[in-house]
């Protein structure tokens, strides 16, 4: 029994509608619409939302869009059928109406519709019934019962023969392989292999014998090894003292600590180093736009392609003009070879397999029977809707404002908290010192959490940055306020324990933000994905970023899937806090390869906030979309 079937146009007017049941199906279709169609997620024709499945299906040349819902529990087989049927009908019949392609032609018409609906829904479901369940095949109608017994006998027992012969023939081969050569090595010690008393030796006696001669002719190479060993082995008896080096070597413990005694709430004073090295150049408050240089050299391959096309002769030209697709719909033969392009295009720009398959087939469901225009070719059709759907996957539903969110967070007057989750080595700790001192730039006091309590050196880390930072931002330029802090309780502790301890810190001493570092964990590792889930369950982080780098391919995409699976099955809330965001790390080494930022938007649907450029405080850079896509685009 189907919910609702629902037909309307791209631009939202609503042509008609069937309700099967009392409940309005607003709310499910405007999900559809929220999540896929605006999304550019069309690679799949099917959605579900809460308890219902929705199935829909674009018509690009008229641009409508028939919908139809049902319960999820539920296995209709003839859905596809109707929605098919139902679209032929319905743009025959209404053909003059929605070619005009005017809103107050559409709102004007009359689209009488239910009862072809109804005649179609009825066809469906007696096709359905028709079909005949299948039947297990009896054991008189397979290819085994022809056979008679006789023959089923002979070929059980050739088997063992066959296989014997074989067996003798391999062995005849190996004995007429090895009778010669066993006999022209044996030639030289014909004395010793000879039999005694007329019997033959055996396998393990001939090898005995050959030993005993091999040992009596290297006798006396072996008793001079075996004399240097000896005089050797004495100077081995005494024991030499380890030296001791001038410059250290000590292995005492309090002589290998360098690191200052401190305590919560004492601020620590930098050593004189090269702060301007570490700080960077740049703006430190104001974020910059990711540039991938791809303007550049989309213009140099413009200038170069300008004079070849000058030089055309009248060959060319006629190449060109066959080129070209006059006022055609596309259809998916059409689309076929350049969509294999840009998806082995897409997969060497570091894009996942699969993503790059449901893109590709996205931009084909949204070009099939398009009308094209006069002077365009399938080429640069497919590649613009392309382009396009890229752009739409970077800019997802929720833009993440930290500022904004920070200061809303002042004036309830409680910290705003942001927890660091990731993989081990993507640089969680470094970018969380990148993302501090932006917010000192900002003039925001920021309190680190020191939460990864496995990995040996991370509180010396973050010790280490926020000496670094207080130094960069004195509490004397802050009227004697401290904008940095370390909160830590060392190793082997509970971590979800200590953010809570930060967090009450930090609302106590009025600190503005409070930065939560957590261990590096494989999405695979149960126990400390529990852990993980309950530190973000007990503390309710204002914002959760997973930070990963861009040198990912495939695995980015296992990585936030298990991530965020993981965090609802583990977590005991009702509804589990999943990530909110994504720091791309590393992003300086991967040239225009930039297909991770891709895998993860479209994983997640949730923003890329920051992009990781560099090793200095100031190498922290804001998303730009339009250039990530150019270059992810440049051949």
């Amino acid at each position: 029994m189907l919910d609702f079937f629902t037909i309307f146009s791209k631009g939202g007017l609503v042509l008609w509608c069937f309700q099967g049941v009392s409940d309005s199906c607003t709310g499910p279709v405007n999900a559809l619409i929220r999540s896929v169609l605006l999304q550019e997620r069309g690679g799949n024709n099917s959605f579900t939302h809460e308890a219902l499945t929705l199935k829909y299906k674009l018509d690009n040349q008229f641009e409508l869009v028939f919908v139809v819902g049902f319960q999820k529990i539920l296995t209709l087989t003839y859905v596809d059928k109707l929605i098919d049927d139902v679209h032929r009908l319905f743009r025959d019949k209404y053909r003059t109406e929605i070619q005009q392609q005017s809103a107050l032609s559409l709102l004007n018409g009359t689209f009488d519709f239910q009862n072809d609906f109804l005649r179609l829904l009825r066809e469906a479901e007696e096709s359905s019934k028709i079909r005949a369940p299948t039947t297990m095949k009896k054991f008189e109608d397979s290819e085994k019962a022809k056979k008679p017994v006789r023959s089923m006998i002979e070929t059980r027992g050739e088997k063992p023969k066959e296989k014997a012969k074989n067996n003798k023939k391999k062995g005849a081969k190996k004995e007429g392989f090895d009778g010669p050569l066993a006999t022209s090595k044996a030639v030289p010690a014909e004395k010793s292999v000879a039999p005694e008393n007329g019997v033959e030796l055996s396998k393990e006696e001939l090898i005995r014998r050959k030993r005993e001669e091999f040992i009596q002719k290297h006798g006396k190479g072996m008793d001079k090894s075996s004399k240097s060993t000896k005089s050797d082995a004495p100077k081995e008896k005494g024991k030499k003292a380890p030296r001791v080096w001038a410059l250290g070597g000590c292995a005492n413990k309090e002589d290998l600590d360098y690191s200052p005694p401190t305590t919560n709430g004492a601020p620590e004073v930098a050593p004189p180093e090269d702060i301007n090295l570490i700080r960077g150049t740049g703006p430190g408050g104001q974020l910059q736009d990711l540039d991938c240089s791809s303007s550049d050299d989309e213009g140099a391959v413009q200038n170069s392609t300008k004079p070849s096309a000058t030089k055309g002769t009248l060959g060319g030209m006629f190449g060109m003009l066959k080129g070209l697709v006059s006022s055609k719909s596309l259809s998916r033969e059409d689309m076929e070879s350049v969509l294999d392009k840009m998806r082995d295009h897409l997969i060497a720009k570091n894009v996942a397999a699969d993503i790059a398959v449901q893109l590709c087939e996205s931009v084909a469901n949204k070009l099939e029977g398009k009308v094209m225009g006069t002077f365009s070719t399938v080429t640069s059709t497919v590649k613009q809707a392309l382009q396009e759907s890229l752009v739409q996957i970077l800019q997802p539903q929720r833009r993440v404002d930290m500022l904004r969110d920070i200061m809303d967070a002042q004036r309830h007057q409680r910290p705003y908290v942001v927890t660091f989750c990731g993989v081990n080595g993507v640089g969680k700790s470094t970018n969380l010192a990148k993302i501090s001192f932006w917010l000192l730039e900002n003039g925001f006091s920021v309190l680190i959490a020191a939460c990864d309590t496995f990995r040996a050196g991370a509180v010396e880390q973050l010790r280490t940055h926020t000496r670094r930072l207080s130094a960069l931002h004195p509490p004397e330029n802050h009227g004697g306020r401290t904008m940095v802090q370390l909160f830590e309780k060392g190793y082997g502790k509970d971590a979800a324990g200590i953010a809570m301890e930060a967090i009450a810190f930090a609302r106590n001493q009025g600190f503005d933000v409070v930065l939560v570092d957590t261990a590096g964990r494989m999405q695979d590792n149960a126990p400390l994905m529990t852990a993980l889930a309950k530190l973000i369950t007990v503390n309710t982080p204002d914002l959760v970023l997973f930070v990963g780098e861009a040198l990912v391919g495939n695995e980015a995409v296992d990585q936030l899937v298990k991530f965020n699976r993981a965090l609802a099955d583990h977590s005991m809330a009702q509804t589990p806090r999943l990530i909110d965001g994504i720091v791309l790390t590393k992003f300086d080494t991967i040239d225009d390869k930039v297909g991770a930022a891709i895998s993860m938007t479209y994983i997640t649907s949730k923003p890329i906030v920051f992009v990781g450029t560099g090793q200095t405080y100031c190498d922290l850079r804001s998303l730009n979309a339009k250039a990530v896509v150019a270059a992810l685009m440049k051949a």
